[in-house]
């Protein structure tokens, strides 16, 4: 049991070489990991309300610091009894630190080393997000996890950049270990930087190590780095972690991807990829994505996956779907609904197999129904051999 924090304990229930099966106690609710968290950037998944997505089963959602932050401000979900009672979600939230939007909003960020000075893309006003003002404004929101405020470059980045960002970040977890108010209802989480580079990447690790925090995140990857690269990072950064600590992988949620990072020791994702590719008409099944606008699903009369259990699967057709994909509101909250059942059973039979001791086996079924000509991409073999399981054999 991991006890670096009042406010969480895991433990791990069975492993798979690498794979772990565990439980995370958090103060809202228990999480059953590997598990995918879907993003609620402005306090709500987009299209869902909040009720719907615990009806799909789960534990835990990301909120985004940077947004909230400016609308309706931090102050305001205080007031209305944090941000679990603001959006009205009983279970578990983790708030992103705001750093992110260093990479995804650069043209809009100078950085320092007193913090990030964004101009706001809602008004045009400066802000300034400090390690202190992340952890003030993530202390309002209330949080069972909050993410640290880390430098992020690019994971394309390369030179001397990548030290810098990488050693700022150890400087400012400092400054947010010290800031952090409410340790006894929130948990604070390190971010593993220092791009591709593996010295870097095991620098930082030994420094966030020795702060003993309650859990760890890989960051700074799904950035556009080849998959070669981003598999080997996440490995070392997996196996580099404390064995008793819960690991998050930051911004990855394609279902192959999922498979092989569980596979490399990774506990917790989140993306808004199932969410995102909702409202363009994208449903996600087995063998892969149904592109539901295409015309073939017109007089299409089966449920996008008649094996889900969602209630858009048991309710609707493709045909309907096809009429209001990427069209109407309602086409996009329907397939979204569909798209995070989707994620929630796959991470769900991922665990399972785990615990029977048939990963492997899931694992080599999985990719075939994703590959069935077994034209593997090399990325995936030589991650997954890394992991201890043979596709080819």
């Amino acid at each position: 049991l991991g006890a670096a924090s009042p406010a969480l304990q895991f433990e791990v229930l069975g492993k798979w070489n690498k794979a772990r099966a565990s439980v995370l106690t958090l103060p809202h609710h228990t999480v059953k990991t590997p598990v995918f968290m879907p993003v609620g950037t402005q306090g709500s998944v987009k299209g869902l309300t909040s009720k719907q997505i615990e009806d799909l089963g789960c534990e835990i959602i990301l909120g985004n610091t940077y947004h909230l932050g400016h609308r309706p401000g931090p102050e305001i979900i205080k007031e209305s009894g944090r941000l679990h009672k603001f959006m009205d979600w009983p279970n578990n939230i983790l708030t992103d630190s705001g750093g992110f939007q260093m990479v995804s909003l650069l043209h809009l960020a100078t950085i320092t080393e007193e913090g990030v000075r964004f101009i706001s893309p809602h008004d045009g006003t400066e802000m300034m997000l400090t390690p202190e003002e992340s952890m003030r404004v993530q202390n309002c929101l209330g949080a069972d996890i909050m993410m640290a405020l880390d430098d992020v470059v690019s994971s394309t980045t390369e030179g001397p950049r990548v030290e810098e960002a990488m050693e700022r970040t150890l400087r400012w977890i400092d400054r947010c270990i010290s800031a952090h108010k409410r340790p006894h209802a929130q948990n604070l989480f390190g971010i593993v930087q220092g791009g591709l580079d593996p010295n870097l990447r095991d620098r930082c690790l030994k420094g966030l190590k020795d702060r003993n925090l309650p859990g760890y995140a890989i960051g700074g990857l799904s950035g556009g780095e080849s998959k070669d690269k981003f598999w080997k990072v996440v490995s070392q950064c997996a196996a580099g972690l404390p064995e008793n600590k819960p690991r998050y992988l930051m911004g990855v949620g394609y279902a192959v991807d999922l498979v092989v990072c569980v596979a490399l020791g990774v506990d917790m994702f989140d993306c808004v990829y199932p969410s995102r590719t909702a409202r363009f008409g994208t449903a996600l099944v087995r063998e892969g994505t149904l592109q539901l606008t295409k015309a073939q699903f017109a007089n299409d009369i089966q449920p996008i996956d008649e094996n889900c259990y969602c209630s858009t699967c048991k309710n609707y057709t493709r045909a309907y779907l096809h009429l209001v994909a990427a069209k109407e509101t309602v086409g996009a909250q329907l397939i979204t609904i569909h798209n995070i059942a989707y994620q929630m059973r796959l991470m769900n039979d991922i665990r399972n197999s785990i615990l029977d001791a048939t990963f492997p086996t899931f694992v080599k079924d999985f990719m075939l129904l994703q590959y069935p000509k077994k034209d593997y991409p090399t990325w995936v073999v030589d991650a997954l051999q890394d992991a201890g399981i043979n596709l080819h054999q």
